[in-house]
């Protein structure tokens, strides 16, 4: 009985760590200490005794982000880079601007679920499951309306409207990180070769050579 209890307890802690997003707090706060001399996964933490309210604080979401680039979009960010109070709390949010038909191209968060409120206008999204099915999960949001991006998952939003579109994104990390699929495949620094990108999309090497000196 007592090996089936230990077994038991070991395939729930297994199952703890492998839900997990970022790691739970083990105190009240952790605020970052941007410039403190220890590595560790996350930020070392100021010296509580120094911590002030502005350390838990960020302003500037009311203001409209600048969507006058290639994509029409603009993701305006509150990770710990930009809220300190952030690190150890496993949460960060943005807010995301679409002129007009604006994009939020395909992308990945590598650390982090992504829940989306619209605010704003009539957004089209949506994600991709993996491998082999590769199956479109779509729907149009509208004011009001919520959708959630699984962890890891290529996904994108588009300004099906036409007027400006808003909307508020939290997601489960406190630095979920973006892997931008056009930026990560085709920009790469130094280049991924192009004749593999070329093998890899089916198309001819000159294709992929006009793609990348776009990035």
């Amino acid at each position: 009985m007592a090996s089936q209890i230990l077994f038991l307890g070991l395939i729930m802690l297994t199952c703890s760590i492998a839900l997990a997003s970022d790691s739970s707090p083990l105190q009240d706060f952790c605020v970052a200490d941007f410039n403190g001399p220890v590595l560790v996964n996350g930020f070392a933490c100021k010296d509580p005794k120094l911590v002030q309210a502005d350390d838990f604080f960020v302003s500037g979401l009311h203001l409209m982000g600048n969507t006058s680039n290639a994509m029409g979009s603009k993701g305006t960010l509150v990770t710990v880079a930009q809220l300190p109070g952030l690190n150890t709390l496993g949460i960060s949010m943005a807010r995301i601007d679409f002129a007009p038909w604006g994009v939020n191209p395909p992308h990945i968060h590598p650390r982090a679920t992504e829940i989306l409120t619209i605010l704003e206008g009539t957004i089209q999204v949506g994600f991709i499951t993996s491998n082999p099915e590769n199956r479109l999960i779509t729907k149009v949001l509208q004011k009001g309306d919520v959708f959630v991006f699984p962890q890891g998952l290529v996904h994108f939003q588009r300004n099906v409207g036409n007027g400006n579109a808003i909307g508020i994104a939290g997601l489960s990390s406190q630095n979920p990180g973006v892997n931008t699929v056009g930026n990560v495949v085709f920009g790469a620094k130094p280049d991924i070769p192009d004749d593999l990108l070329a093998k890899a999309f089916q198309v001819d090497v000159n294709i992929i050579d006009q793609i990348q000196s776009k990035f």
